[in-house]
């Protein structure tokens, strides 16, 4: 059974109509082909479920996520779970934790090393038309300056993250959890001692 169509209730026999229409545009989503002329070409990669209470916005699938098809199967993983304080089996309950990407494809690298921006356009396309259709969803996760900027408009991410206060309960704004992040949280030494408790326990209550 799809992501999507998992814990749903029955009426009549038949799924229930928001259930359904997450499940059509879900697959609309990753059927797209808009960008055929991506270096990997189009996979989109996420996951969706109507009974999910919280939703991981981040930047676009990396290489690995492209192989494999499943979002944060790679390092950036690891290390967004060692912040949550979650297993992969708890991050990958699909029907508790959804999860799509600023750009739903690999975008390719960009000519002096490092991942391009996801596409243009991505987000605008397909954010309005798979999130209203989450209607469990408490708190979303914006995760990295793509996800920030996308939501919030352009903004510093590192002021974001330190005020992440303003954005509570319904949204909870964090750096891409990259190698890069490694010498900005030692900078930050607030990051840990005072943004992933309020996290854990932002997400834990959200899940409850």
């Amino acid at each position: 059974m799809p992501a999507e169509n998992a814990g749903l209730r029955m009426t009549d026999g038949t799924i229930d109509a928001a259930a359904a229409a997450l499940a059509a545009m879900a697959a609309s989503a990753r059927a797209c082909t808009r960008c055929a002329d991506l270096p990997l070409g189009p996979r989109p990669v996420l996951v969706v479920a109507a009974t999910a209470r919280v939703l991981v916005i981040g930047q676009a699938p990396g290489t690995r996520v492209h192989a494999t098809g499943i979002p944060w199967n790679d390092p950036s993983g690891d290390r967004l779970r060692l912040w949550l304080g979650m297993d992969r089996a708890a991050f990958y309950d699909a029907t508790r934790i959804a999860i799509i990407p600023t750009g739903l494809c690999y975008p390719g690298r960009l000519p002096r090393g490092g991942d391009a921006p996801p596409r243009a356009g991505c987000a605008a396309h397909w954010h309005p038309r798979l999130v209203p259709l989450l209607p469990s969803v408490r708190l979303t996760l914006l995760v990295g300056s793509h996800a920030l900027d996308f939501a919030l408009g352009k903004g510093p991410m590192t002021e974001r993250v330190r005020r992440f206060r303003d954005l509570l309960p319904a949204r909870f704004p964090l750096p891409h959890p990259s190698w890069r992040t490694v010498g900005w949280e030692r900078r930050n030494p607030w990051f840990g001692a005072e943004v992933l408790p309020a996290l854990r326990a932002a997400v834990a209550a959200a899940l409850g």
